[in-house]
């Protein structure tokens, strides 16, 4: 029991005693002076929670994979945190994504999410034990789903932050050797951008394919990276991995005009997609895939942060042809009977004619 509940009336209902602490939380907190920042705050107008420098993880190679939903970035992060167990390192992956499913292909079921668990025990984070929300998966791999916010209410950075606040508090990161971040990468907003926000990861891997949305979300992710370096963060990019690659080099070229190399190039492969999609793990010794995963993983562990160079929407457009999105067509301006239909009326144009002098 915490010395906060000795105050409390425990007939109450579980949601008075909560607010009661979170009044009683905020009370402290205004008197303890502020956790340093970096230089500059989150963005102007920014109303998002500034993380304490607590959160940084030490001594542990820490990657965070960003990429577009369905792009693969789940499958790439269990085979290369089943690839780093293979080498004998001690892995971590956490899951940074509603649907909590990141670990699914190293476990082989969905498990409880920490902001869920931290629910059931009225948020008293001091209840816990390791074995309530890290489940040992594939060749040991310690997994972890962090788990998000109710659609539309609270901030994925708190889920985030309260996650490794709860592995620093057991000790689960100081036997670690490599931790791995899954983070959904479609949102813009900082929360899901905290292990980049907060230094938390070192480096950055990058998944997309050959098309215009996943390179999108990369895009918008090397203008995270970026943005946050300016601030005098220090996380950069490892590269990119180019994933169900058909060929046709946008992902390679996107790439090189970002200044990030290509780590690995994931072909476009039926027997790959099967695989994936029934949640196997592909990178072992006897997969035909074992040497792509475990070549990515020193890749990944070799590969320097780089600070991207991200591009404006048009030098994005322009790795693609102008057909397939559009920059052939001339806009035309809608006129007023284009607009209002039958409600269309004349009307005298306000531009002033000069006569002749």
């Amino acid at each position: 029991m915490s010395p906060l509940d000795t105050k409390l009336d425990m007939k109450q209902p579980p949601s008075a005693r909560a607010n009661m602490r979170e009044a009683a939380g905020l009370e402290a907190r205004r008197k303890v002076e502020a956790p340093p920042v970096l230089r500059g705050q989150d963005g102007e107008g920014s109303v998002q929670v500034h993380q304490d420098a607590s959160l940084r993880i030490e001594g542990a190679k820490v990657f965070s994979v960003y990429g577009k939903g369905g792009i693969g970035k789940s499958t790439t992060s269990s085979n290369l945190s089943a690839a780093f167990a293979k080498m004998g390192k001690r892995v971590l992956q956490i899951g940074c994504d509603p649907k909590h499913d990141s670990t699914f292909t190293l476990t082989g079921r969905l498990q409880p999410t920490v902001i869920d668990i931290l629910k059931e025990v009225d948020f008293h984070a001091e209840e816990l034990r390791p074995e309530d929300f890290v489940t040992e998966g594939w060749g040991g791999v310690h997994c972890v789903e962090a788990g998000g916010p109710p659609a539309g209410t609270g901030c994925g950075g708190y889920v985030v932050g309260q996650t490794v606040k709860l592995l620093k508090q057991h000790h689960m990161l100081e036997e670690t050797d490599v931790v791995i971040f899954d983070v959904l990468g479609d949102v813009v907003c900082g929360g899901f951008g905290l292990p980049i926000a907060r230094d938390m990861a070192q480096k950055v891997i990058l998944v997309a394919s050959n098309d215009l949305q996943s390179l999108y979300v990369a895009n918008n992710v090397c203008s995270a990276v970026e943005y946050f370096r300016k601030l005098g963060g220090n996380v950069g990019v490892a590269g990119l991995v180019v994933n169900k690659d058909d060929l046709s080099g946008e992902a390679q070229a996107f790439a090189k005009a970002v200044n990030i190399p290509v780590l690995a190039a994931i072909p476009q492969d039926d027997d790959l997609r099967k695989k994936s999609a029934n949640y196997q793990i592909v990178g072992t010794a006897k997969s035909r895939w074992g040497d792509l995963f475990a070549g990515l993983a020193e890749q990944v562990s070799a590969a320097p942060p780089v600070r991207p160079a991200p591009l404006d929407q048009d030098g994005l457009l322009a790795l693609f042809d102008s057909k397939d999105t559009g920059g052939d067509y001339v806009l035309e301006p809608a006129t007023d009977e284009d607009m209002r239909g039958k409600y269309a009326a004349p009307r005298e144009s306000l531009e002033v004619v000069y006569d002749d002098a």
